[in-house]
């Protein structure tokens, strides 16, 4: 009896032991199909991600070049350290933070900072830490493979600017893509990832979409530590296109050298072919080491230079030319003139006013610096006569001149392909706040006006183009850097994923010149009064070149009320000019902070300019004859006096 009961115990056992192997199995068999079957291709993915590799082949930007051919800026082979994401993302990285920094002489805030942003990169992707690798450092990353698998050496292009500080505020440089641009609109659809290098300034920053090429990838099998064992395939990067841009290197590098030699060694000088808006050099000073950014900025000495620039109270970041906004002196009579003549406040055969020695508002005088009778316009210009200019701007009223900062374009940007441009400040812009503030705007303000002080502060840039305009019959031009970008092939196979399609060349797509309208006699008084300003003994007599006549206006830009206008605060110098005189191809403005006098400082940067202009055309200086008096200008019928702004 008890065995049988056992029998039938041992039955029971047995089925539920095999309902359960059952069980299991069909689990087992699910869970397989779940595997194999519905998430198959995922995990087959991953299986060959973690064998087969793509590592990325940068692309090299394209070459700037200056309009005869010279280079200006190029991509240069260098060894990089790179960190791979997938080695380390189990990894706690922070125990790599002190031998990284050690082995690599990097910052150790720099290595947190590359460590937390590999992190938040998907799986496979790789980072540069370290450029310029030296034998140094890629002899420690080759002797701790085994320790840290996730480092590697590669072959990288590096931007490279051969000229170092000279043309760094035209060229700009590159720099990684940061958190913040990959987030905004501009950047957001441009397939960009953290790490990926575009221009931060400049020409770089303006072309960026040009001068970026496509990249390419290795395809490659990787051992379990994620080390390269075999290379089973390439698609090529698409370089970037190469720029050929207005920029004469000869002139540019005297641009350069006259600043270097000022007084303070600080401001800008400019030259432009008035009649197309080609801008042959534009120089800045003090300027920065574009080379410190894109070497220098995962070292700590390099760190330590980029944040001297953005401390330095010189601001050597900031382009002159483009961004800084200064009281033009006398040099904003030029537009004022022309603006005279177009509202019939004068005419050219009636410009006579009365100078006076300055003018009295109120319990106000304002002086001029000299005492010039009851000149015409002309001889105004030439001798730069405030008085005059005083009593000129009284009959224009604000509105007047409000309509001239319209007409020659003072209320917006010149449109020069440059990122960062400021508009300059003017009474158009300053009279709703001083009506506000003060109740109206008053008849001293129109005349501070007269002369490009208080409520007037403009761009060197947006000087030049206007000046610039009168010398071509009015044509004005948008200035530009841009001569052509050269058209690159197509990458791979049509049809193929991989496929880059060539990239075609182009120019500058300019604008129809905006035209200033004025009569064949008004540009004629006008242009002849700059002439005589250095060839009939006007303010900048001292740089008259025989042979090649200039036509230009001196400026000396109060910075400070009078007795403080020393040291620190003395005078802006300003030059702003055209050559030849009558049929321009050349138009340069020197501007040279707290200096003096326009004519004793700004203009002679500007002839270093010319004599080069000349020197590259081939153009030989006149003999300077013993004596003569053609096309000399005749003093005032009341009253002669030295000029001296």
């Amino acid at each position: 009896m008890k065995l049988n009961e056992h029998s039938q115990n041992l039955g029971m056992r047995i089925g539920t032991i095999q309902i359960l192997a059952f069980l299991l199995l069909g689990l087992l068999g699910a869970r397989l199909y779940y595997l194999q079957v519905v998430k198959g291709e995922h995990y087959a993915e991953r299986a060959e991600n973690q064998r087969i590799r793509h590592i990325p082949i940068p692309a090299p930007r394209g070459v700037i070049f200056d309009r005869n051919g010279k280079i200006l800026v190029d991509s240069r082979p260098t060894w990089n350290v790179v960190l791979s994401n997938e080695p380390i993302k189990k990894v706690d990285v922070t125990s790599r933070v002190e031998d990284y920094a050690a082995g690599l002489n990097l910052d150790p805030s720099f290595v947190v900072e590359r460590l937390d942003l590999i992190k938040k990169q998907p799986e496979f992707e790789t980072m540069v830490l370290k450029e310029n690798a030296t034998m140094q450092d890629i002899a420690w990353v080759e002797s701790h493979l085994l320790e840290f698998p996730e480092l590697r050496i590669e072959n990288q292009p590096q931007r490279f600017y051969p000229h170092g500080t000279q043309l760094a505020h035209i060229l700009g440089y590159v720099g990684e893509i940061s958190p913040k641009q990959l987030e905004s609109e501009e950047w957001k659809d441009m397939g960009l990832k953290a790490g990926d290098i575009i221009g931060k300034g400049g020409l770089e920053q303006y072309y960026d979409e040009y001068l970026r090429g496509k990249p390419g990838y290795r395809k490659v099998i990787v051992d379990s530590r994620g080390r390269v064992q075999s290379e089973i395939g390439v698609i090529p990067a698409q370089a970037g296109q190469d720029m050929v841009s207005t920029i004469d290197l000869d002139i540019q590098l005297t641009a350069e050298q006259k600043l270097a030699e000022s007084a303070s060694k600080r401001g800008t000088i400019i030259a432009m072919d008035p009649n197309n808006g080609e801008i042959l050099a534009m120089a800045s000073l003090p300027s920065f080491d574009p080379n410190i950014f894109v070497q220098g900025s995962k070292t700590p000495e390099g760190r330590k230079q980029i944040a001297a620039y953005w401390q330095d109270e010189k601001r050597p970041l900031y382009n002159r030319a483009i961004q800084g906004r200064y009281p033009p002196g006398s040099t904003w009579k030029i537009p004022e003139s022309v603006a005279a003549l177009q509202q019939g406040v004068i005419t050219v055969k009636n410009s006579n006013l009365a100078c006076g020695g300055g003018i009295q508002i109120g319990n106000k005088f304002t002086r001029c610096m000299g005492s010039h009778g009851s000149p015409p316009l002309s001889y105004a210009i030439t001798h730069s006569c405030d008085g005059y200019y005083y009593r000129l701007a009284l009959k224009m009223k604000i509105e007047g001149i409000i309509n001239m900062i319209e007409t020659f374009g003072y209320d917006t940007r010149t449109g020069v392909d440059l990122p960062n441009e400021k508009v300059s400040q003017t009474p158009k812009s300053w009279k709703p706040i001083v009506e506000k503030r003060e109740g109206r705007w008053s008849d001293i303000r129109t005349v501070y006006s007269a002369i490009g002080q208080d409520t007037v502060v403009v761009t060197p840039i947006s000087m030049l183009r206007a000046v610039a305009s009168i010398g071509v019959k009015g044509r004005m031009y948008t200035p530009h850097f841009l001569k052509e970008f050269k058209p690159i092939g197509a990458v791979g196979d049509e049809g193929d994923v991989t496929f880059f399609p060539a990239r075609e060349g182009f120019g500058f797509q300019k604008p129809e010149p905006k035209l200033i309208e004025m009569t064949a006699e008004q540009e004629q008084v006008v242009v002849q009064g700059m002439w005589a300003v250095v060839n009939g003994g006007g303010t900048g007599a001292g740089i008259k070149i025989p042979g090649f006549d200039i036509a230009g206006k001196t400026g000396t830009a109060q910075v400070a009320e009078l007795g403080k206008d020393v040291g620190a605060n003395k005078d802006h110098a300003w030059f702003v000019s055209f050559a030849p005189a009558y049929k321009p191809e050349i138009a340069v403005i020197a501007l040279i902070e707290n200096v003096g006098f326009g004519g004793s400082h700004a203009a002679p940067a500007a002839k270093g300019i010319y004599e080069a202009y000349m020197a590259s055309k081939g153009i030989v200086p006149a003999a300077p004859p013993e004596a003569t008096t053609a096309q000399t200008q005749t003093s005032s019928p009341s009253n002669t006096s030295r000029a001296v702004d």
